[in-house]
């Protein structure tokens, strides 16, 4: 997955203007959880944290791997832990 999408602006009207192209820079970020001898790192952009969370159900359900719904449980708490702080910052930066 690239680090940067493409938002796509058309100027259109009857003399077509150019097409003009922004580049929004999404960042990376990572959970992880070591457990006994294994390590589940989740990667994922700001901004998809319903994909992660969608990604932690489907592990758990998973039969194949050790991870199961309490580590769903404290993964998805570390994450509203992190957007919760995201959301302090931007709150202090307003004022």
């Amino acid at each position: 997955m690239e680090t940067i999408r493409w938002a796509d602006i058309f100027w259109t009207d009857f003399f077509f203007k150019p097409k003009l192209s922004i580049a929004m820079k999404r960042t990376k970020r990572q959970l992880i959880l070591n457990k006994g001898t294994e390590k589940f790192i989740f990667r994922y952009d700001s901004g998809s944290e319903d994909e992660l969370l969608d990604a932690l159900i489907e592990q758990a359900k998973d039969k194949r791997t050790d991870f199961d719904w309490f580590d769903a449980a404290v993964l998805s708490f570390k994450l509203t832990q992190l957007l919760i702080g995201q959301a302090d910052e931007l709150l202090a930066i307003e004022k």
